[in-house]
C-alpha cells in the first residue's frame, strides 16, 4: 500500500502477551502522527490459556472494528530460556495476527531490538526509555500507561518510520543521528 497517496490512515501496534496485551492506534495525517487510543487487555484473572486466547481475539477484533486501522505492527517474540513461556507468547501473537487477517489488515512483525532502535536509536534501550522517547516524539503524557501499551505504541511508530511515513517517502535514514542532522527541529 502506498501510504503517500492516502490523506489519513491508522496503524495498530500490538505487544502480545497472555497475561497482558498492549495495543495502540495511531493516526497519520500527512507527516503528523497522533495517538488515537492505547491500552492494555488484561487476562490475568483467567486461568485457562484457551480462554485468554479467545479474549485476545475478541478484544483485538473489536478494536479493529472500532478504529479501522489499515495495518498492524506486532512485536515478535524474543528468545527466552523458558520454553513454555515462549509457546504461550507465540500463541498470543498468532491469535493477534489472525484477528488482523480476518479484517484484511496487512501485518508486519518487528523484533524488540528493531522497535527500540527505531524509536530511541538504541536497540538495547529499556522499556522506560522507549516510553520516555515516545512522550517526547508524540508530545503526549504516557506515565499513566502500562509498559505493554507503550511497547505497542513503539511497534506502531516503528512501522511508521520503517515505511518512510516520517519523511513522506522522500528519504530513508540508516540511523537516528542522520535523521536529526537533516531535521534539527525534531531536537528538544
Amino acid at each position: 500500500m502506498n501510504k503517500n497517496t492516502l490523506k489519513s490512515y491508522r496503524l495498530l501496534g500490538v505487544d502480545p502477551g497472555t497475561n497482558a496485551l498492549g495495543y495502540a492506534i495511531i493516526e497519520i495525517k500527512g507527516k503528523k502522527v497522533s495517538v488515537v487510543d492505547m491500552g492494555t487487555v488484561t487476562m490475568r484473572p483467567y486461568l485457562e490459556q484457551q480462554h485468554k486466547l479467545k479474549i485476545i481475539l475478541e478484544r483485538l477484533t473489536a478494536i479493529i472494528d472500532t478504529y479501522k486501522p489499515t495495518e498492524m505492527a506486532i512485536e515478535a517474540p524474543f528468545f527466552g530460556k523458558n520454553v513454555q513461556s515462549m509457546l504461550k507468547l507465540g500463541r498470543a501473537q498468532g491469535v493477534a495476527i489472525a484477528a488482523a487477517m480476518t479484517r484484511n489488515l496487512e501485518v508486519t512483525e518487528y523484533a524488540p531490538k528493531k522497535i527500540k532502535q527505531s524509536v530511541t536509536g538504541n536497540g538495547n534501550a529499556s522499556k522506560e526509555q522507549v516510553a520516555a522517547m515516545l512522550e517526547q516524539l508524540l508530545k503526549v503524557k504516557l506515565s499513566n500507561k502500562s509498559l505493554d501499551a507503550t511497547d505497542a505504541l513503539g511497534a506502531a511508530m516503528c512501522h511508521f518510520y520503517q515505511s518512510s511515513g516520517v519523511l513522506g517517502g522522500q528519504k530513508k535514514y540508516n540511523d537516528w543521528s542522520s535523521f536529526l542532522k537533516d531535521n534539527p527541529d525534531k531536537i528538544k
